[in-house]
């Protein structure tokens, strides 16, 4: 009789430039949308922990902010996170695109950073789904190998599904052997309020352009659930988006208001799916210049490690 598996689990972070798909394998891999997906760059803000569990193993995805050059207290904040996620984890996932013959500048910094870390490092050649000639990944992979050595390079199509479970195993197989961390039913180690304000700020960030969704914070001014007040059968959320400047708040507001509606609407949906309970949502906009360069204003609004 053949030795029973062990199982293994451990803390894998994600890195990546803005757009390679590092939050979209997230969610493929999870079979449910846990990570706000957006064009923008710098979508994720905190280091947002992600929970994959299997028969074998249980890997805590670690979905870090952006690693780049800073350019505001937010920014320091951001590449702090980034970089103090990869001080306690036991892997990197690094994600590239398949298309990727040279690398960019982003990706330089990823690298540089990279030189300082001792955890092994998976490949995740994303988005084979747009090459024309599958063997074309090992292209992509090359540009990469240069400059670090990948304990394993594993092509992957979040869109399509493809190579999610060796790519799981991948990382699996340098995690150290232990029992789960977490309880196999949990999916993400946050609070339903942090929950509810990346909600929010991803539909923000998907309806406004250029410098809008950098200047966007999102505050829950007051959570009351059904699971915490058992006497009300409507989960009531009050939340303040906060911006750097007027003309933000008029373009989040829109025409009569008809943006921060549809903004609401599409928040009060996705959450209802999640918490499985009606949601009863009222968001305001407020004006704070310059919130992304104040420490202060950043520990307030819940930006501090």
């Amino acid at each position: 009789m053949s030795e029973e598996k062990k199982f293994r689990s451990g803390f894998a972070a994600l890195l990546g430039r803005p757009n390679v798909g590092k939050s979209s394998i997230i969610n493929a891999l999870l079979k449910e949308k846990v990570a706000a997906v957006s064009p923008k760059p710098q979508t994720t803000r905190n280091a947002v922990r992600c929970i994959y569990t299997s028969e074998d193993e249980q890997i805590v995805f670690v979905d870090t902010p952006g690693i780049h050059v800073p350019q505001h207290a937010l920014g320091d904040f951001m590449m702090k996170e980034a970089e103090e996620s990869l001080m306690l984890v036991d892997a990197v996932c690094y994600v590239v695109e398949a298309q990727d013959r040279a690398v960019s500048e982003k990706d330089e910094i990823i690298l540089k950073v990279l030189e300082n870390v001792s955890q092994p490092v998976v490949l995740a050649v994303n988005k084979i789904d747009k090459l024309a000639d599958f063997e074309d990944y090992k292209k992509a992979a090359a540009v990469y190998e240069k400059y670090i050595k990948p304990a394993a390079v594993v092509p992957v199509s979040a869109n399509n599904r493809r190579g999610l479970e060796e790519l799981a195993a991948a990382i699996s197989a340098l995690l150290p052997e232990q029992p789960p961390i977490y309880p196999e039913d949990m999916l993400m180690d946050s609070t339903e309020r942090f929950l509810a304000s990346e909600v929010i700020r991803e539909k923000i960030f998907r309806h406004t352009n250029e410098e809008v969704p950098h200047g966007v914070a999102v505050i829950i001014d007051e959570f009351k659930s059904p699971d915490e007040f058992p006497d009300k059968k409507v989960c009531d959320i009050r939340a303040t988006i906060i911006v750097d400047r007027p003309g933000q708040k008029g373009i989040i507001i829109g025409k009569n208001g008809a943006m921060l509606k549809q903004i609401g609407s599409e928040a009060r949906k996705e959450l209802e799916e999640k918490f499985g309970h009606k949601v009863f949502l009222q968001l305001w906009v407020k004006v704070k210049p310059g919130w992304r360069k104040s420490p202060e204003e950043l520990r307030r609004l819940g930006y501090n490690s």
